[in-house]
């Protein structure tokens, strides 16, 4: 059993990577296999993801890769674009980005087990607080912002 505390950390881009690569449908063993061999797609998103990155990770640390992927991961450090673009990319959610100086903000419309699974990978120092709900399947508006100290 794994909890935040002993996930493995990954930097912000290599958990794009990986969720990138798991919106392709690939199982673990498939995404673990597909990484080892080098056999990865050309990405052609906005983002244009090298994958290459995840088989240097791989072969460096390959007990650690293993973990992220099979057990899940917490990111090192967070962004407020960086949590928008995780929401993309992992939930395929468009999220809403609010940029204005000490009100900086993630908006999203998320099931409460989305909410759970961006609530894993966090990096410390976020938070995430209920807007209220929305008619839309027991959908809620959720709020991702800086823990204010």
């Amino acid at each position: 059993m794994t909890d935040t505390l002993s996930k493995v950390k990954l930097s912000q881009w290599d958990a794009l990577l990986v969720e990138s690569l798991r919106s392709l449908g690939w199982s673990d063993e498939e995404l673990l296999r597909r990484v080892a061999e080098g056999d990865l797609p050309a990405d052609e998103s906005e983002y244009e993801f090298d994958y290459g990155q995840l088989s240097t990770l791989a072969g460096e640390q390959p007990e650690l890769f293993r973990s992220a992927v099979t057990e899940g991961y917490q990111i090192k450090y967070n962004t407020i674009r960086g949590i928008r673009s995780w929401i993309a990319v992992a939930l395929r959610i468009e999220p809403k980005l609010e940029l204005e100086e000490g009100r900086e903000a993630v908006e999203a419309l998320l099931s409460e087990s989305q909410k759970q699974r961006l609530e894993d990978v966090l990096s410390f120092g976020w938070q995430i607080t209920s807007g209220g709900s929305a008619a839309d399947g027991g959908n809620a508006t959720y709020r991702i912002e800086p823990i204010q100290r």
